[in-house]
């Protein structure tokens, strides 16, 4: 029988070892998290590349460079590594907040755990926390916005033609009714044109094809600063901090215009709200490494180096309302509709970018990440 097996090979052989060669740092380099090892000093030994993306350095310039290069000397990263050298176990912080000298402000999963194999260096590891938060917010709020959007389609519908007729009745009862008679005609017609701006503001949630081209940011923000600086935003000052070697949005320049042109009306009401003096509006431009998304084609990943910011210095938004402000209906205002910030995530998040705010009392930010236009010819001939 023996014989039998051996003749059809079904004899089971040991498999023989593996001569594949495994190398670990190729295997951390590929890894999308940050990974960073440092000595008993706090220097860079070792950096992968989500690593490079996190600090927007090469490993180049930082390998043998102290952290305390990007980060503040104070900062409470350091008390995280200091701990997992002295009790020898892995520390772990979640949320937070990576700002520096060198360093834009992230906020970031960190942990920290000792080398066996190098005494006194620290593996670091960080997981940035701001992109996937606001990114969560982002869906929310277009999930949310999708969902008014069948409700936007009945009420144009049902309520828009009614109320051309309402309006009609009432300029024809405004023109012939008595004078005690006609400021409730008056009355009539205008809240019939509110109704129907309302209505008009929902149509805008239908979902439409998006023309995307190329286009110039710092064109749209001082399309935007001009018409905010001779209306709502005349007594307020504005500073702007532009990068002019930025490449083009892939966008669409009107939709962008409504985006930025509602945050700025938010920051001018916010500043004229606390009725201070020296109110002021920063706009700025800049590239930041490392922020991507999932593409929506399924293919890789989106990369959305570009960011525009609307900063002001307000009161700030309240921390109950932070979470939900991308939502339909929710307003820091008396009289707002609560639509204009939930319009703003959704054509955001139609262009394929990212939306976040950072608030505190006497500071508010809104930072958008956008895709960076790339011409289909130039890569046809790469």
């Amino acid at each position: 029988m023996s014989g039998f097996k051996r003749a059809f090979g079904m004899v089971r052989r040991t498999p023989a070892p593996s001569k594949l060669k495994i190398d670990h740092g190729q295997i951390l380099g590929a890894l999308p998290i940050a990974v960073a090892v440092l000595d008993e000093t706090d220097s860079f030994l070792f950096l992968n590349y989500a690593g490079e993306e996190f600090f927007g350095s090469s490993s180049a310039r930082l390998l043998g460079s102290p952290l305390t290069d990007l980060l503040h000397a104070d900062h409470p990263v350091f008390l995280v590594l200091e701990r997992a050298r002295r009790d020898g176990l892995t520390i772990a912080e979640h949320n937070m907040v990576m700002e520096g000298q060198k360093l834009t402000r992230r906020e970031a999963s960190v942990q920290a755990a000792p080398s066996l194999d190098l005494p006194g260096c620290v593996v670091l590891t960080l997981q940035d926390s701001s992109a996937a938060r606001a990114l969560d917010q982002q869906m929310s709020a277009r999930n949310a916005a999708r969902s008014i959007t069948g409700m936007a389609a009945i009420l144009a519908h049902e309520v828009k033609n009614p109320l051309s007729g309402i309006r009609g009745a009432a300029q024809l009862l405004e023109t012939s009714a008595p004078p005690a008679d006609r400021e409730l005609a008056v009355l009539i017609r205008d809240e019939a044109d509110r109704i129907r701006a309302m209505v008009e503001r929902m149509e805008t949630f239908g979902e439409k094809k998006l023309e995307r081209q190329a286009v110039n940011i710092h064109r749209v923000l001082e399309h935007v600063r001009k018409l905010a600086g001779s209306g709502f935003a005349a007594r307020i000052k504005f500073v702007e901090a532009y990068d002019p070697s930025l490449p083009h949005v892939h966008g669409n320049r009107d939709q962008l215009i409504q985006v930025l042109l509602n945050l700025v009306k938010n920051a001018a009401e916010a500043i004229a709200g606390t009725e201070r003096p020296d109110g002021e509006i920063h706009l700025a431009t800049g590239f930041q490494h490392g922020v991507r998304l999932s593409a929506a084609s399924g293919r890789g990943r989106a990369n959305l180096p570009l960011f525009v910011s609307v900063r002001d210095n307000g009161p700030g938004i309240p921390e109950d309302i932070r979470r939900h402000l991308f939502e339909p209906f929710i307003s820091t205002k008396a009289t707002g509709s609560g639509l204009g910030l939930a319009l703003v995530a959704k054509i955001v998040a139609d262009h394929g970018g990212l939306i976040d705010v950072d608030s505190r009392p006497g500071r508010t930010e809104f930072r958008i990440n956008l895709p960076v236009f790339e011409d289909p010819h130039e890569s046809d001939l790469k």
